[in-house]
C-alpha cells in the first residue's frame, strides 16, 4: 500500500447496511457525523482498517497445482478460468456455469455481476447470499406494498416515535449505533433470547422459535377484539383484511399463548400501546424472517401494521431492517436468479426489452430465471446441476445451511474460482483464487438500511497485484469474446450504465449521479430524473400496486419444518455477536475483536445444561439431525429452558450451520436458519 494520505477520506463503515460515517487516513479511522451514526461507531467500525494492511490479504492470484493451491500471475489465472468456462459449457450446456454473489459488494459489482452472468456466460445460475438475508421480507413488502424497501422511511424519523416493537432483532449487538435512534421510544422487543436489546426494552416478549407467526395473529385478534383496528384507513387505503382476519380470528390470546409461551395479557399489552402511540413502528429483521415460512411470517407483522394504520403515515411506519452492508442494493440490480435491474422481473418481456437495450444484446438472448441460492448450491456437480462455479463476496461454506453438505458439492465442481481479499472458508476449497480490492481501496455505490445510495471513495491505494472485482468481471468477459467497451472496469461508467438499465424500474436510480452524491446530496431511491429530489418517505400517498392500495395478506402459523422429539429435544436458534460479522472471515483476522470472542459458544439454561451433565465453561456437542458442531457453554438464566443459542461467525468444526435446515420457504426460498430440533451432550475431548 502506498503512503498513508495527508488528509482523512470521507468514506462509510464496510460492515452493516447502517452505513456508518467515518473518516479514514491510512488505516487509521476516526467517525463522522452522519444520519444513521450520529458520530458513533461499533468496536468492528472502529477497527475496519485493520484489514487493510493485514498480512492475511492476498495479493497474487493462486491456481491449485497437484492438490495445493500456488501463486500464480493474472494472465495466467484469468487464461485458466476462460478456457475452462468455454470448454465446460461446450461439452454440458450454459448452465453447467454459475455465478454466487453477496450483499456486500457495491451496486456496481452486483449489476455487473448479473450482467456477465446473463450476456457473457448467458447462464441463468446467479444467486447470492441475500437470499439467506432480505429474502423474505423482501417478499413479503412486495406483497403488501408493491415495492421492496427494507426501510421506506429515514432512520432518523425513529427518534419520534413513541412506541418501536423490535421483532427478531438484536441491534445492540448487530448495529450498536442504531439504537441511539430507539433511545426516546417506549420498546417493545420480541426475540426467544433475553440479547442486550431486549435488556433496553420496557417489554420483551420470548416466543418459542418459529412461533412468531403465531404471535403476530394473537396481537392482531387483540387490536380488533379490544376495539384498536383502524377502520377508517383500512377501507380507505388497503384491500384484503377480511381473508386475514378469518383466519385470525381463530387466533384468540390465550390460544397463542399456549403455543408461544407469550402471555395473553402482554399481547394485549403490545396491541393497547401501538394503538394509543401518537407515533409507532413496527419493525423486523432476521429473527423472524430465516424461517421456511418466513415470507408469511413477515407479512403477519405488516399486516398487524396495516390494522393500526401505520405504513405511509408520516412518523410512523413498517420496515426491516437490512443487515448487510449493501443488502439493500444488492437486491436490486440483477444478481438475484429472477432479477434484472431496476428491482425488474426476468420474466417481464418488457423489462427484457429495456434491459437487453441498454446493454446491446437482443431480449430472446438473455436466459430466464435461475435457481435460488440453497438449490442453486445444492445442485452442484449433480447430473443437472452447474459444474463450475464462480464465487464473489461470499463464503458460503460457513454461511450456508447445512454447510458440510455445501462443502461436499463445491468440492465435486470441475472449477471453482472464489474472488477474495484473504483465503477464506471457501477460498481455501478453490480451483483458482483471485485476489481482490475491499471496501477503502475502490470507488462503488452502496444503498444503505433505509434506501439512501452512498458513494464510498476511494482512501488507500490497493496492494501490487490486487485486482477490483470489476477489473476481474471485464477481463474475463473478454476472454469470452465479449466487446472490451461492453464491460467497463470504472466504477463511475458502470454505475453510469445502471442508471440506464434501472430507469422505470421500482428502484429507479436514472437521477442519481456521482457528481450529486460528490456534492452530499442526500438522495433516497426511486430518484427518476436528475432534477427529482429523491424519495426519503415513501408511501405517503399511495401504495406502489396499481390501485394504490397496500395489501394484506391471509397467512396463518404453520410451525417449524422440524420439531423436537426424544433424539433431538431441544430447539437451536442462531444469530450474531457484537464482536464479529457473517461468516467472521474477515472478523476472525482481527485480533482486538477476535480475542474477545475467539471461539464458537452456545448459551444455554443452567437446568439444560445440568440434565446434560455440563457446566460452564465446558465444551459441549450440539447435534442435528444434518451434524454437529462443538461450542463452548455459557450458561444464561434468561435462556428458555428448550432453547439453545449459537453464533454462526466460526469456521471448521464451530460452524453453526452445520445443524441448520435447509428447508425453503416456499415464496422467498429462505432457508430455516432460526430453528432446528438439536441435542446437547458433553464432548468427548
Amino acid at each position: 500500500m502506498t503512503a498513508e494520505p495527508r488528509t482523512a477520506v470521507e468514506t462509510h463503515c464496510p460492515y452493516c447496511a447502517l452505513q456508518c460515517g467515518m473518516s479514514l487516513r491510512g488505516t487509521e479511522v476516526a467517525p463522522r457525523r452522519f444520519p444513521t451514526n450520529g458520530g458513533g461507531l461499533c468496536q468492528k467500525g472502529w477497527t475496519s482498517g485493520a484489514l487493510l494492511d493485514s498480512p492475511a490479504r492476498l495479493t497474487s492470484p493462486l491456481i491449485r497445482v497437484d492438490g495445493e493451491l500456488r501463486p500464480a500471475n493474472w494472465a495466467e489465472a484469468l487464461d485458466l478460468i476462460a478456457a475452462r468456462l468455454v470448454a465446460l459449457q461446450a461439452a454440458h450446456g450454459l448452465d453447467s456455469v454459475a455465478i454466487f454473489g453477496g450483499g456486500g459488494l457495491t451496486n456496481e459489482k452486483a449489476y455487473q455481476l448479473g450482467k456477465f452472468a446473463r450476456v457473457a456466460l448467458r447462464t441463468s445460475q446467479i444467486d447470492y447470499n441475500g437470499r439467506f438475508c432480505m429474502s423474505s421480507a423482501a417478499a413479503a413488502g412486495n406483497r403488501a406494498f408493491g415495492l421492496d424497501r427494507g426501510m421506506p422511511f429515514p432512520v432518523t424519523d425513529l427518534a419520534e416515535a413513541d412506541v418501536v416493537l423490535l421483532v427478531g432483532a438484536n441491534p445492540a449487538e448487530t448495529m450498536p449505533p442504531f439504537t441511539q435512534h430507539l433511545r426516546g421510544a417506549d420498546l417493545i422487543v420480541v426475540d426467544p433470547r433475553r440479547t442486550p436489546t431486549a435488556e433496553l426494552a420496557s417489554l420483551h416478549l420470548a416466543p418459542s422459535p418459529g412461533t412468531d407467526l403465531a404471535l403476530a395473529l394473537g396481537i392482531l385478534h387483540a387490536v380488533v377484539a379490544d376495539g384498536h383496528l383502524d377502520q377508517s384507513y383500512v377501507d380507505g387505503r388497503t384491500s384484503g383484511f377480511a381473508d386475514a382476519w378469518r383466519i385470525a380470528a381463530a387466533w384468540w390470546p390465550e390460544r397463542v399463548e399456549r403455543l408461544t409461551g407469550v402471555s395473553a395479557a402482554d399481547q394485549r399489552r403490545v396491541a393497547a400501546k401501538l394503538a394509543s402511540a401518537r407515533n409507532a413502528y413496527v419493525l423486523t429483521a432476521r429473527g423472524t424472517e430465516q424461517h421456511a415460512s418466513g415470507a408469511a411470517m413477515v407479512s403477519g407483522w405488516i399486516n398487524l401494521a396495516l390494522s393500526l394504520g401505520l405504513p405511509g403515515r408520516k412518523g410512523s411506519g413498517f420496515g426491516c431492517l437490512t443487515g448487510q452492508g449493501n443488502g439493500q442494493g444488492g437486491r436490486e440490480h440483477g444478481q438475484k436468479a429472477d432479477q434484472l435491474p431496476g428491482y425488474r422481473k426476468i420474466d417481464d418481456p418488457a423489462a427484457r426489452a429495456h434491459v437487453a437495450g441498454v446493454w446491446g444484446v437482443t431480449p430472446e438472448s438473455l436466459p430466464g430465471p435461475g435457481r435460488s441460492a440453497y438449490e442453486l448450491l445444492d445442485a452442484l456437480a449433480t447430473d443437472n446441476g452447474p459444474k463450475a462455479l464462480l464465487v464473489f463476496g461470499s463464503n458460503v461454506v460457513v454461511s450456508a445451511p447445512r454447510s458440510s453438505h455445501i462443502a461436499d458439492r463445491l468440492a465435486d465442481l470441475d472449477l471453482l474460482v472464489v474472488a477474495d481479499l484473504v483465503l477464506s472458508d471457501t477460498a481455501a476449497l478453490a480451483d483458482v483464487v483471485l485476489p481482490v480490492t475491499q471496501w477503502a481501496e475502490e470507488d462503488g455505490t452502496m444503498t444503505n438500511l433505509e434506501g439512501r445510495v452512498l458513494l464510498r471513495k476511494r482512501a488507500v491505494e490497493p496492494p501490487d497485484g490486487v485486482w477490483t472485482d470489476l477489473e476481474v468481471i471485464s477481463a474475463l468477459a473478454t476472454r469470452l469474446g465479449q466487446p472490451a467497451e461492453r464491460f467497463s472496469s470504472d466504477a463511475e461508467t458502470v454505475f453510469t450504465e445502471l442508471r440506464a438499465a434501472s430507469r422505470g424500474g421500482l428502484a429507479d436510480y436514472s437521477g442519481i449521479s456521482y457528481d450529486r452524491l460528490r456534492s452530499g446530496e442526500a438522495l433516497f431511491w426511486p430518484v427518476p430524473e436528475v432534477e427529482h429530489p429523491g424519495t426519503p418517505r415513501m408511501f405517503l400517498d399511495r401504495f406502489a400496486h396499481a390501485d394504490g392500495r397496500a395489501r394484506f395478506a391471509a397467512v396463518d402459523h404453520t410451525g417449524p419444518a422440524e420439531l423436537p422429539d426424544a433424539d433431538f429435544p431441544l430447539q437451536a436458534t442462531t444469530g450474531r455477536v457484537l464482536q464479529h460479522y457473517q461468516s467472521g472471515a474477515q472478523t476472525r483476522l482481527v485480533a482486538e475483536l477476535n480475542d474477545v470472542v475467539p471461539e464458537a459458544f452456545v448459551e444455554v439454561h443452567p437446568d439444560t445444561a445440568e440434565r446434560a451433565g455440563l457446566a460452564d465453561g465446558d465444551w459441549a456437542v450440539v447435534a442435528s439431525r444434518r451434524g454437529e458442531t462443538s461450542a463452548r457453554v455459557r450458561c444464561v438464566t434468561s435462556m428458555r429452558p428448550d432453547v439453545v443459542f449459537l453464533p454462526f461467525h466460526f469456521a471448521g468444526a464451530q460452524r453453526a450451520n452445520l445443524l441448520t435446515n435447509p428447508a425453503l420457504d416456499p415464496t422467498s426460498r429462505m432457508p430455516e436458519f432460526k430453528v432446528c430440533a438439536v441435542r446437547l451432550v458433553r464432548s468427548p475431548v
